[in-house]
């Protein structure tokens, strides 16, 4: 399995500094550590044309215990990326020499860049993203179109909730007319119209969770959530009164995104006014992945970033190392699943061994949680449930999901199939206990209306009394009869 050593990526934003370093697979990397420190170097920058000497400090501050830090870490090379507010300001220059100071070489995004950046952070989360991506910052909005896997055209307006200021009908007006004439000019406005708009940043983010809250959304995971284009409509009441709200409503909300929200969603609301998109939809993936994606071959960009992440999780959990893949053939022929379904039993049978340290009451929920809550992309909601319903059943909790309100994210057929599934995996696991040795060597099938276990003369003894009933149960959950032969 390919991996690397510690990546960290410091992004020096308008609104705040953030360190994240990431780990393993070059195409799903994990996020090993992630800070960021509010230093609102764009508070005032519109006013003024300059970086504040008090916002310089924060982010000074912030970027020395950060090279602390990756030192520590072994990171070699960080890469520091500077946006909007450095981009912009009269001074922004001087603040770069001391950043170099600090041994960093920071490199100043253009904002074609910065949304050329965004797009690939969506196709490395989104694969099959297509449409138009929105990246919201403090100082700026960026705007990439995107398909086939490519990034196209991307433009940069100065649009970020820290540039506007408070909304009112005269900044919505002047918002709108913004937008109206660089989506002209760019063509943009006419490639995204009716197509999904992309949500990239955190004050974007934070309108989603808002959104999570207000529905009682049973699932809290931003990435790959869908809104309806009406929502930031819907929107204004709960930000309006979001000061009378209880606190434990918005566990979800950081307190410093809460000022941003108002101009955030007016931007929203005029971008969505203008592109009229079939769908909002969010993406935990922006300038940082993006970076990291742009740096892969082709051939690594090519590999499908659940898969590359559920393998890695399953290798560091495992007993005797991950054999997920051979699971997986070993079930395979006793279902029909099309390709993408195919794909995310894949995906579950990969993690089919990692709750195995859990006390033995609890590791149904302990798969459960990881499916659920796993900082997982390319998946949806379903897709999620689908193999959370599998590792229920894997780590025997039957086939019913414990969770209703979740379970009613996916159709209930594909739920039956999960269970299935996970009912296949756990007769597998028995039969091999956790290796795959026994697995290679024997044979999961259907003839007729009977499940069928082959196994070779000399592991027939592998098949005991545990064995017997797990084959029986998973046999008479497809209404078929249960068989073992020899060969």
């Amino acid at each position: 399995m390919p991996s690397r050593a510690p990546t960290a990526v410091i992004d020096i934003g308008s609104n705040s500094v953030r360190l994240v370093v990431y780990e393993g697979s070059p195409r799903a990397p994990s996020i090993a550590f992630n800070e960021k420190v509010l230093a609102g170097l764009g508070v005032g920058l519109a006013k003024t044309g300059e970086l504040s000497r008090e916002s310089e400090d924060r982010a000074l501050s912030a970027l020395r215990r950060f090279r602390l830090l990756v030192d520590a870490m072994e990171v070699k090379d960080p890469r520091v990326l500077a946006t909007a507010a450095v981009r912009d300001a009269r001074n922004g220059q001087a603040f770069l020499d001391e950043v170099r100071a600090l041994g960093f070489r920071p490199r100043v995004l253009s904002g074609e860049e910065e949304g050329m950046l965004a797009g690939m952070g969506v196709l490395s989360g989104i694969p099959e993203a297509e449409g138009i991506v929105g990246d919201l910052g403090g100082g700026s909005l960026e705007l990439a179109s995107v398909g086939g896997g490519e990034v196209g055209k991307a433009i940069s307006l100065p649009l970020g909730v820290l540039r506007v200021g408070t909304p009112d009908a005269r900044t919505e007006k002047k918002v709108r007319g913004a937008l109206a004439e660089a989506l002209a000019a760019s063509r943009l406005g006419k490639k995204g119209r009716g197509r999904p708009l992309y949500l990239v940043g955190g004050s974007w983010r934070a309108l989603a969770r808002l959104d999570i809250i207000s529905t009682n959304y049973p699932l809290p995971i931003t990435h790959a959530y869908r809104m309806a284009p009406d929502r930031p409509a819907e929107l204004r009441k709960l930000i309006a009164n979001l000061d009378r709200a209880e606190a434990r409503s918005l566990r979800m909300l950081t307190a410093t995104r809460i000022p941003t929200l108002p101009a955030a969603k007016m931007i929203l609301s005029a971008l969505v006014a203008e592109l009229a998109p079939s769908d909002l939809i969010v993406s935990s993936f922006g300038i940082r992945e993006g970076f990291l994606y742009q740096g892969l071959s082709k051939r690594e960009r090519a590999r499908d970033p659940l898969i590359e992440a559920t393998r890695a999780a399953g290798h560091g959990l495992s007993r005797f190392g991950e054999h997920g893949d051979v699971l997986d053939a070993w079930i395979a022929p006793i279902f029909d699943d099309d390709p993408a379904a195919s794909r995310i039993r894949l995906a579950a049978c990969l993690l089919a061994d990692v709750a195995w340290q859990a006390h033995p009451d609890f590791r149904a929920e302990r798969g459960v949680e990881m499916a659920l809550h796993g900082n997982w992309v390319g998946v949806d909601a379903c897709e999620r449930v689908m193999i959370a319903q599998a590792l229920f059943s894997n780590f025997g909790g039957g086939r019913s999901f414990p969770d209703l309100a979740v379970a009613a994210l996916c159709p209930p057929k594909a739920l039956e199939r999960a269970a299935l599934w996970g009912l296949a995996m756990r007769l597998g696991q028995r039969l091999s206990g956790g290796l795959a040795g026994p697995l290679e060597t024997s044979r999961l099938g259907r003839e007729g209306n009977d499940i069928l276990l082959t196994l070779p003369k000399r592991a027939r003894d592998l098949y005991g009394e545990t064995v017997d009933r797990r084959l029986v149960k998973l046999a008479t959950s497809f209404g078929c009869g249960a068989g073992i032969r020899t060969s």
